[in-house]
């Protein structure tokens, strides 16, 4: 894997003269290199943070929990010092490392906000949370369906092959389980169901008929084929330690996967420490011609060139690129005639749990630390919609036994305490957790502030996102419905919350740059190229037209593959 060295001010030579450039390493960004190099495109990766290589900066990644200094938690000093990051999930210091710091990125809340951000070659594709459950026709068509949203131009048959695409390459665990709001795909055995998530699968059908519990589609290893071996991955050892980086390979990753497979073509050169300033566009050729880097650490600039280039520098990162790119043609941001460009901002609603003690099945128990967890599908707003509210909700949950905590004082400290702590607890317990779908209205939005910059003197993005009415009824129907679900279960010490957190938190901002049939009313084709520049293409979660109810990554990079190939194929015929 190549990385470009060079660094020199001014207009661009042939050495900065690249096939295509990329912008962004994350999971839609290494779909890009891949499927462009694979294409024989030579291809330029820019990254803003720091380089990753697979293995070898995965420093905590075997480390046993009494090898970190804090025991796996954060200072009180870096605490307060990083309000913000330190929320993420699965953040502690044994993963700190693939996460910014607060003061190094600020932006502008003009409503709270929680932007969640791992500036490194990879990206979030180190730290996703990798489910990966396909869209169905219901999600593409509902919110022209009902009333509340722009209608997709593409459908599920446009991207059915494209999702087997990525699911046979990244490896995708699940099982074909005939369930309509949530196709099945190209998969490798699932983890198991435990005693106690079979048992509520079969109370939730037999209750509702239409609540399947199925077991999770995740983007892991269970059991490799020779394309991942390919790949130098091995199968998921179930430490449920992902989050470090997988010494295995055994979750996707752009570090572990399609990075290191773009490299074996010669095609690929990835460029770290690249700030992207903005878009470079060519009025007398009506399209862009390249993109200007800042150099992260030594704050000079540089420039770029290629025929083609494909933005996935996560989507409130992309809104800010384009907004920035500013030109005598596009005075409000590259392709931004019609004033939507970061506008219908959506993300997903995480604020509702649930959980309850589970009586029974004392003699039982569970070997490994399982990275899933099992689904239920949306059950919401299908067909016709049958609540108050538009948009559905996933719900994930999980069955599980915790070691006893409960020693007697007696009983003191030596060999007796320390086999009573390896005990299994008196009762199972069960959790379940929401992810819905919001509504993506014109005023959710991100802008350029007009006073405040960056250390790179980019303006900050500044946020104005917010919760409407429709997502506190989803909330209370989801607290509703699952507390009566876990009931008829028969399950004991039921409890029902509302976290309230700020969006954002959920790591899955969407839109700004939306897809649409009409450029009226959108900025993407339904190839995801720009409407007003053809040669660029936008599929990270930008594109996002509504936000659907199933996790996203695995649409991205169905979306990047197709546009890939119809990019390649539009140059092949010079239309680029």
């Amino acid at each position: 894997m190549q990385q470009a060295t060079h660094n020199i001010n001014g207009p661009g030579t042939a050495q900065h003269t690249y096939d295509a450039i990329v912008i962004g390493s994350g999971i839609s960004g290494g779909w890009a290199a891949k499927e462009l190099c694979e294409k024989g495109l030579k291809t330029l990766v820019l990254e803003r943070g720091r380089n990753v290589e697979h293995n070898k900066d995965y420093p905590t990644a075997t480390m046993n929990p009494w090898e970190f200094e804090h025991r796996g938690r954060m200072t009180r000093e870096f605490l307060e010092e990083n309000p913000l990051i330190s929320k993420a999930a699965g953040f502690g210091e044994d993963t700190a490392h693939f996460f910014i710091k607060d003061k190094d990125h600020p932006y502008v809340q003009e409503k709270p906000f929680d932007w969640i951000r791992g500036y490194q070659v990879g990206g979030k594709s180190l730290t996703w949370g990798r489910a990966c459950q396909r869209w169905s026709d219901f999600e593409f068509s509902s919110p022209a369906r009902f009333g509340y949203g722009l209608d997709w131009p593409i459908r599920y048959k446009d991207v059915a092959s494209w999702y087997s695409h990525v699911e046979k390459f990244i490896g995708v665990c699940g099982n074909n389980d005939g369930v309509e709001a949530m196709p099945d795909g190209e998969f490798l055995p699932p983890f198991e169901l435990n005693c106690v998530e079979k048992a509520l699968q079969k109370s939730f059908l037999e209750h509702y008929g239409n609540r399947y519990l199925v077991q999770g589609r995740w983007a892991h290893l269970s059991q490799p084929q020779d394309i991942h071996l390919q790949q130098g991955r091995g199968k998921c050892q179930a430490r449920n330690l992902c989050m470090r980086g997988c010494p295995y390979g055994g979750y996707f990753s752009s570090v572990s996967s399609t990075l290191p497979w773009a490299a074996k073509t010669g095609n690929l050169t990835i460029r770290p420490f690249s700030v992207v300033h903005s878009l470079i566009y060519d009025e007398a050729k009506g399209k862009a011609t390249g993109v200007r880097v800042i150099d992260t650490n030594t704050k000079e600039a540089t420039e770029y060139f290629a025929k083609v280039i494909f933005l996935n520098a996560s989507a409130l990162n992309s809104n800010l690129i384009l907004l920035h790119s500013t030109s005598n043609r596009f005075p409000n941001g590259l392709g931004n005639d019609n004033g939507l460009l970061g506008k219908h901002i959506g993300f997903h609603l995480y604020r509702g749990s649930a959980g309850a003690t589970v009586e029974g099945f004392e003699d039982k128990y569970y070997f490994g630390r399982n990275p899933t967890e099992p689904i239920i599908a949306n059950y919401r707003n299908l067909h016709q919609q049958d609540t108050d509210y538009v948009g559905g909700f996933t719900t994930f949950m999980s069955g599980y036994r915790s070691r006893t905590n409960q020693v007697p004082d007696e009983v003191g400290i030596g060999a007796d305490y320390k086999e009573m702590l390896t005990q299994p607890a008196p009762n199972w317990g069960v959790y379940m957790y929401m992810q819905g779908e919001t509504i993506m209205k014109e005023s959710n939005h991100v802008r350029l502030s007009k006073d405040k910059k960056d250390q790179w003197g980019i303006p900050l993005l500044v946020t104005s996102v917010g919760y409407d009415d429709n997502d506190e009824k989803m909330i209370q129907d989801f607290l509703t419905q699952s507390r009566e679900m876990l009931e008829k279960a028969g399950c004991t010490d039921i409890h029902t919350h509302d976290n309230k957190q700020a969006p954002g938190l959920d790591i899955h901002e969407m839109g700004g740059v939306r897809m649409g049939r009409d450029a009226k009313t959108s900025l993407l084709n339904e190839w995801n190229q720009l409407h007003h520049a053809k040669n660029v293409f936008v599929t990270d979660g930008a594109c996002m037209t509504s936000t659907g109810n199933q996790s996203p990554s695995i649409l991205y990079m169905a979306l990047t593959a197709r546009a890939a190939d119809y990019a390649v194929s539009e140059l092949k015929k010079q239309n680029l």
